[in-house]
């Protein structure tokens, strides 16, 4: 009964979670930050394919490029702390039905020698396939023929991050352009800067103010981090304006927002002329 509510409860308010969903696994939240007094967290897995699957869960370090694109890295560089030492999981590998939710609980141990700042580590969820040995309840008919079965294996990761002690963020937005491709397609490519001891994480808002007339939305992208490895991100944004409607006057009103509970914080805003 207690499984069967939990997955009414994220299918009905889905809409409200930060979730992510790969294969036929769904996770949420797809985020973790423990500050403050935090010391616990929650995350839901639900088995949203059609066949029974078995998930391993496990620790891998990662680095965000300037392009928002994640590599896998085996040490930290330069003022870079890993999360994993100070993290507990359970458990480490599910088996879920199909429909089937669990919750993995996650468990932060600060230390007293901590330094200041941001520790990061992702959790990586991989599916595992159960594989019969090759000939098991099957007749070989012809021994000379060579048979090669391909399998997926969906793995995903979410970033776990602990802050401790005097935190500090600062993020700017600069380097603005507008581009149009063929189509009448236009895109709006910024660089946000980050600084300080902490990651930055919000939704870049776009807005058009015309000429004349009311301004009006064009374009939001949520869920933007810049993580405590890199001081720059860039992004190019697609902009939501009328089909076949370049727009070639006005200005562009641009703010990088936080994102998560409580009351949204403006990090950076710019504006852009268009001539």
């Amino acid at each position: 009964m207690r499984k069967e509510f939990l997955l009414i409860l994220i299918l009905i308010l889905g809409i409200n979670f930060q979730f992510f969903a790969q294969g036929d696994l769904l996770v949420t939240p797809n985020r973790v930050v423990f500050e403050g007094n935090k010391q616990k967290e929650s995350l839901n897995l639900v088995n949203m394919g059609k066949d029974t699957a078995t998930y391993s869960i496990s620790v891998v370090q990662k680095n965000m490029l300037e392009d928002g694109s994640f590599v896998t890295i085996e040490k930290p560089d330069s003022g870079q702390m890993f999360a994993d030492p100070y993290l507990r999981i359970f458990p480490r590998k599910v088996t879920l039905a199909p429909g089937e939710p669990q919750v993995i609980m996650l468990q932060c141990r600060r230390t007293p020698d901590m330094k200041d700042g941001e520790y990061r580590s992702h959790l990586y969820f991989r599916s595992e396939k159960d594989i019969s040995p090759l000939g098991l309840g099957k007749r070989l008919q012809d021994t000379t023929a060579i048979s090669i079965e391909v399998i997926p294996i969906f793995g995903i990761s979410i970033p776990v991050i602990i802050r401790t002690g005097a935190v500090v963020v600062e993020a700017t937005l600069s380097d603005l352009k507008l581009e149009t491709q063929p189509g009448n397609i236009q895109n709006l490519k910024l660089t946000i800067n980050r600084s300080g001891n902490i990651s930055v994480y919000g939704n870049i808002k776009i807005e058009y103010v015309p000429v004349q007339g009311k301004p009006y939305q064009i374009g939001v992208v949520n869920g933007v981090g810049v993580y405590t490895n890199l001081k720059r991100r860039n992004i190019s944004i697609k902009l939501d304006n009328q089909p076949g409607v370049i727009l070639t006057q006005g200005k562009l009103k641009v703010q990088y927002i936080s994102a998560g509970e409580g009351k949204p914080v403006i990090y950076s805003a710019t504006e852009m002329e268009i001539k």
